[in-house]
């Protein structure tokens, strides 16, 4: 092969790498599986950047209560929480995140940004009053066991 057709075999593949890299790379897709002790409880998709809410009533004033989750490259983060007010239990921690008013009352604290060890949430449900529900955009509600201990864990999919 002549230098010159080398030279014109390498402008196809600059091409290609031009458009590589100028192509948004596809988001990480994944799973928040929840389990109790019983076994599997969900299985929710999480892809990367999507808004999964786990909502509640506070025990005690019945407000509404949030903390919502990302799939950040394969890590589960908590991004922000709503807050109905400052009743017991709630509240800021400094330098974790804004306060900001809410449309209707109550408060969002965003930016949390706080990566959960182990990519997983373990908690304690409530009674009915309280309610735990796991909620994405365009999904109903799931609704989650009351009085249980459950596990929300991200699993990134290898894709």
């Amino acid at each position: 092969m002549t230098a010159k057709r080398a030279g014109r075999a390498k402008v196809p593949a600059l091409r290609a790498l031009a458009l590589a890299l100028w192509l948004p790379l596809p988001l990480a897709a994944g799973t928040l599986d929840v389990t109790s002790p019983d076994g599997p409880v969900a299985q929710l998709p999480m892809p990367e950047a999507q808004e999964t809410c786990l909502h509640w009533a506070h025990s005690v004033t019945g407000g509404a209560v949030a903390d919502c989750f990302e799939n950040r490259a394969g890590q589960l983060v908590l991004t922000r929480s709503f807050l109905h007010d400052f009743a017991a239990g709630l509240g800021m921690h400094p330098d974790r995140g804004t306060l900001v008013s809410a449309p209707g009352g109550g408060y969002w604290i965003e930016g949390i940004d706080m990566a959960l060890p182990g990519n997983r949430l373990v908690l304690r449900t409530g009674g009915a009053t309280v309610g735990h529900s796991l909620r994405t955009p365009g999904n109903a509600a799931s609704v989650l066991p009351q009085r249980t201990r459950l596990v929300l864990t991200l699993t990134p999919c290898d894709g």
